[in-house]
């Protein structure tokens, strides 16, 4: 007779209803810079702006917080974007030379970016010229010409094709073909036999019956659409691109031999066979092709000309240039990255004159670089958000939510005095479309980054755009190797061409030491701790004028002289002697050493008793930084863990030893896996199932199948590695008396808590008496499997966590119960446990690993408000595991509430970055430049709302075009997107491979103990190691059944894709 064991009753309606009142999962917005951009567009009349990228996105910005974002369905390039001016409307090119319509709809008052219509090329039946019609092959450029309503294509083939763009539809009978447009060439103008490929299309901007057709052999001919004839034909070098004056009298080309002419085209004028100018800006050597080509005229009569290349292939050929020329006044703006396309800010209204460009917008392949034409010098303009996060590559993030008005306003001023706007500057951004609906947020929040290059940046993510604020550098207290070499550089580099450094993007470090690994803040005391990949843990504290000091450099050994140990590592970093000068901003106090220097792996900071605590491979230490004298060192190495000597930039690792390990675990897992298998029988598996479904009531929840966890071995390499510090004011020595406490988790399961000896401050005082603190070693606990401990944190008698330091002190939380019984809860990567306080005895338990068969990867305790009632809200665990599957549970009973499906399992770096706010947020890379923001709270949600005036009338052609929104997509990086199935001719629906996200059933569960709190006391968000290790890589590596498995799915799914199209 079969057993089970009944837990509890059916779920409740009462605790799903609040569930829903509580949780729920939206990713909302992407934050930073698009990755890999590849079109760009510009509105002039609406003052929005368009970036297409190479994985088929379409994002579309106008003032900060309007942004709008599209996906396309097949995931190509988006070689090309055009705006219809005032329309709201853009049309895409891809690589795969579809054309796609996208416009922006307003629904429930907001403007959202949808798909309208595609056009497909036919296929190919001939080559393009040859004889029989000629066809659409490959389209090189794309043209709008009669407001938008009709665009010419140029083609591979050197034909143009002219499309119905309402209807995405082909013109027939006004194709353009080669063979048309030598018929109306004189024959000393015939570059061969064939004109070669359509390079560039140029409009009218007053009369739009005239295009201005650019062969990539150097022919160019102004063809009049009304009259069927060439009105004037040019003869040049090898095309790049072109430009028409808006005036239509004069016209630039530029060539692929780096030089450029100008050409009058008056029609009064007799008929010229040699261009006005032809130059070659950076000859006389052979140069680079200018890619492209702006004239700009000015009232003043000093015309711009801006372009793209053209320097000396020999000496600059690998710079990434934009030369601005005025009159004599030439700049050569030098990049850090490939250039995808730049436009100009100018008058287009058909009644002006001139162009009196404002602007210039450059799009490169890692940043946006706006410059203000107006005023001397053409200085950037200061973007409000497309920054790139990745200027260095960030190594660390972490959230500060509720950041006081005060400390706000000093890191915004400490930002704003380190990039000085010019006095005569009057240029604000430029790109200012559209309106932001969202209402202001209600709280101030602060994401930090750490970076390879040693600094840390401040960004303001309290809403839609990600705005830089402020950037700490730390470089500037370490001797580094390259300050001499960049000083002979910048000696011996000449005046010619006048390069000008643009952008902030810099992807290579002075030294890999310098990088930053964990990054804290207090927000009360404006203090925080920086520590580094060589050991180094900084406090600093923020100060509103500069100084001129020395720091104070402490050193801790970790390894507490044990013998049999040499670290084979990199060296410390060597620390500048004597006062230095330090800018307005966060400013170095105490510079703690660890030795051996390897990377800091956990850090803490409590500022009310002025202890920092810091964790590495090695061990951990206890530092007072008031008195700058160390208070505790404590070693975590197992005699075996030779590996942790190493360091991760030695080069003298042990290959066999990592082999050896390796082997050891498959071996292992393949034993354990035919020992379960042996009597295992698939069918009688589901007899029993189905047996079990019709036995057990419908209304009674049985306990899952637990899996069996494999111990893990007290020996395996890096275990001393220490994951998680805590600091608390509990109960460690007895039930009677609470103090302060200090708690550390290591790789190997090893639970370290020790009480702390605080001399207390005086009443109403902020300092502590300068008395020595004492630490002694009160609790160690010992996880069953060994499992690394990913996170702490200590709860009250409420089963609330404590607040932070100066909190409750303030009366800025409401103060914690210190009357009953404290517990402490443990997530280790397997299970969560809860303990209670003093006597450390388990109270509560959930394994994840064993239920879930995941491991846990990050962990947070956040606050959840309600969505119907205001003062309602619940702390709980958020958790991120290595499947990126984000569970949450209630606290302190450890109940399963909700699951989402979050990010890929195979987005390694992406599950690793991610960081969760205290008010239900989070923020994960789905990209080295683009942060994307997700919610797990009904009421705590940031996303776009905005909305756009559009000047084109709703008319009943449109209308016909229906559109049906599919939920968001993951591109190949992760990055969400509307894709949609626009409508075909015929009024049915296209079909769309789609795959909404999987979000799974709630797990049912009981009504357990809440607690009503307010939001600024209510949770604490505990910092985890963001290190890609072994056993993350391990984790995705599946077996070769699985792989089978999977790409019968796929095979299966493609399929059946291919009977909806045949039907």
């Amino acid at each position: 007779m079969m057993k089970f064991r009944f837990r509890r009753q059916g779920a409740d309606p009462q605790r799903e209803k609040l569930k829903q009142e509580l949780f729920a999962f939206n990713k909302t917005v992407e934050h930073g810079f698009p990755n890999q951009p590849s079109a760009l567009a510009f509105d002039p009349e609406l003052r929005i702006m368009a970036i297409g990228t190479r994985s088929g996105a379409v994002k579309i910005y106008g003032a900060p917080g309007v942004e709008f974002t599209g996906l396309h369905r097949d995931m190509t390039t988006v070689t090309q974007m055009h705006f219809l001016p005032g329309q709201g409307r853009l049309l895409t090119l891809l690589d795969d030379s579809s054309l796609h319509l996208w416009e922006i709809i307003h629904r429930n008052g907001c403007a959202h970016l949808e798909e309208a219509l595609s056009f497909q090329p036919p296929g190919r039946p001939g080559f393009d010229g040859a004889s029989g019609p000629p066809s659409l092959t490959r389209v090189t450029v794309v043209l709008l010409i009669a407001a938008g309503d009709m665009a010419a294509l140029g083609t591979e083939g050197g034909s143009i094709f002219f499309l119905d763009v309402p209807t995405l539809t082909l013109l027939e009978g006004q194709t353009l073909g080669p063979d048309e447009v030598l018929r109306s060439v004189p024959d000393d103008y015939r570059c061969g036999k064939a004109l070669g490929p359509v390079e560039a299309l140029q409009g009218h901007l007053r009369d739009p019956t005239k295009i201005l057709i650019g062969y990539s052999r150097g022919l160019l001919v102004i063809w009049n659409q009304a009259a069927q004839c060439a009105d004037r034909v040019f003869l040049g070098n090898q095309l790049e691109s072109l430009c028409w004056e808006r005036g239509g009298g004069t016209l630039v080309s530029s060539h692929s031999d780096g030089s450029y002419a100008v050409w009058s085209a008056d029609t009064g004028s007799s008929p010229t066979t040699q261009p006005v100018v032809a130059t070659t800006p950076y000859g006389p050597f052979p140069c680079k092709a200018i890619n492209k080509i702006l004239w700009r005229s000015c009232q003043s009569g000093g015309h711009f000309i801006i372009f793209s290349g053209g320097m000396p292939r020999a000496s600059y050929g690998d710079r990434h240039c934009v030369s601005v020329l005025q009159a004599e006044t030439l700049v050569t703006l030098d990049f850090t990255s490939r250039i995808i396309d730049f436009f100009t800010v100018h008058s287009t209204r058909p009644e002006d004159e001139f162009d009196e460009p404002q602007a210039l917008a450059v799009l490169l392949e890692e940043e946006l670089v706006v410059l203000d034409l107006q005023t001397p010098g053409w200085p950037a303009v200061p973007a409000p958000y497309l920054a790139p996060l990745h200027s260095s590559a960030i190594t660390c993030s972490a959230h500060v939510a509720n950041v006081p008005a005060k400390l706000w306003a000093r890191i915004v001023s400490a930002g704003e005095q380190q990039s000085p706007q010019p006095a005569s500057s009057s240029l604000s951004w430029p790109i200012t479309g559209g309106r932001n609906l969202a209402q202001e947020p209600s709280q101030r929040g602060l994401l930090l980054t750490g970076h390879e290059d040693g600094t840390v940046r401040f960004w303001d993510a309290s809403g839609v755009a990600l705005r830089p604020l402020y950037k700490l550098s730390t470089a500037g207290l370490f001797q580094t190797d390259c300050e001499h070499a960049d000083s002979l550089a910048q000696a011996t580099e000449d005046d010619w061409p006048p390069f000008r450094k643009v952008g902030c993007f810099d992807p290579y470090s002075d030294d890999p030491r310098l990088g930053v690994q964990k990054v804290a803040l207090c927000k009360y005391t404006a203090q925080m701790v920086v520590a580094g990949t060589a050991g180094q843990v900084l406090v600093l504290e923020l100060s509103d004028a500069p100084s001129e000091q020395a720091v104070s450099v402490a050193s801790v050994d970790l390894l507490q002289d044990r013998e049999g140990f040499t670290w084979k590592g990199h060296e410390r970093l060597s620390p500048r002697t004597g006062p230095l000068p330090w800018p307005t901003g966060f400013q170095p106090r105490v510079l703690v050493q660890c030795l051996p220097p390897a990377a800091v792996t956990a850090v803490t900071l409590h500022t009310e008793w002025s202890l920092v605590a810091f964790g590495t491979s090695h061990g951990f230490g206890l530092f007072d930084y008031q008195r700058k004298s160390p208070v505790l060192a404590r070693c975590t190495l197992h005699p075996n863990d030779s590996l942790a000597m190493e360091g991760p930039l030695s080069r003298v690792k042990s290959l066999k030893k990592s082999l050896r390990q390796s082997f050891r675990r498959i071996r292992k897992s393949r034993v354990s896996g035919k020992k379960r298998a042996a009597n295992t029988n698939s069918k009688l598996q589901e007899a029993n199932a189905q047996l079990a479904e019709q036995a057990c009531p419908h209304d009674v929840e049985m306990t899952p199948v637990q899996r069996r966890i494999e111990p893990r071995s007290a020996d395996d390499s890096l275990s001393g590695v220490v994951r998680c510090l805590y600091f608390a004011d509990t109960f460690l020595r007895d039930a009677a008396h609470h103090g302060p406490t200090m708690w550390a988790g290591t790789n190997s399961g090893s639970v370290f808590a020790y009480a702390l000896e605080v001399p207390a401050a005086a009443a109403g005082g902020e300092k502590r008496p300068e008395r020595a603190v004492e630490a002694v070693l009160g609790k160690e606990v010992q996880l069953m499997h060994r499992a690394p401990v990913v996170a702490i944190a200590v709860l009250d008698g409420r089963g609330r966590p404590l607040p932070e330091p100066y909190e409750a002190s303030r009366d800025l939380a409401q103060a914690p119960d210190m009357q009953g019984g404290h517990a402490v809860l443990i997530a280790s990567e397997e299970q969560f446990k809860v303990f209670t306080l003093p006597k450390v005895s388990a109270k509560t338990k959930f394994k994840l690993t064993a239920h879930e068969g995941c491991r846990v990867r990050k962990v947070a305790l956040a606050t959840f408000a309600s969505v119907a009632c205001e003062d309602y809200a619940e702390t709980c665990l958020a958790c991120l595991t290595n499947l990126g599957d984000v569970h949450v549970f209630s606290v302190p009973g450890l109940r399963p509430q909700v699951h989402y499906s979050c990010i890929r399992k195979e987005d390694i770096s992406g599950i690793a970055s991610c960081v969760f706010t205290r008010h239900g947020q989070g923020f994960y890379l789905i990209s080295p430049s683009e942060f994307e923001r997700f919610s797990l709270s009904a009421r705590n949600i940031t996303e776009p709302l905005c909305s756009l005036d559009i000047s084109w009338p709703r008319d009943a052609t449109h209308a016909s075009y229906e559109l049906c929104e599919s939920p968001k997509l993951s591109q190949a990086n992760g990055t969400p997107g509307i894709v949609l199935a626009p409508r075909s001719h015929d009024g049915s629906p296209s079909p769309v491979h789609s795959k909404g996200a999987d979000t799974p059933e709630p797990p049912e569960a009981t009504l357990s103990p809440v607690s009503i709190d307010s939001a600024t006391s209510a949770d604490t968000t505990l910092d985890t190691t963001g290190d890609v290790t072994v056993e993350d890589v391990k984790d995705f590596m599946g077996s070769s059944e699985e792989s089978e498995k999977n790409l019968r799915n796929l095979a299966e799914d493609e399929a059946r894709a291919c009977a909806i199209l045949i039907k």
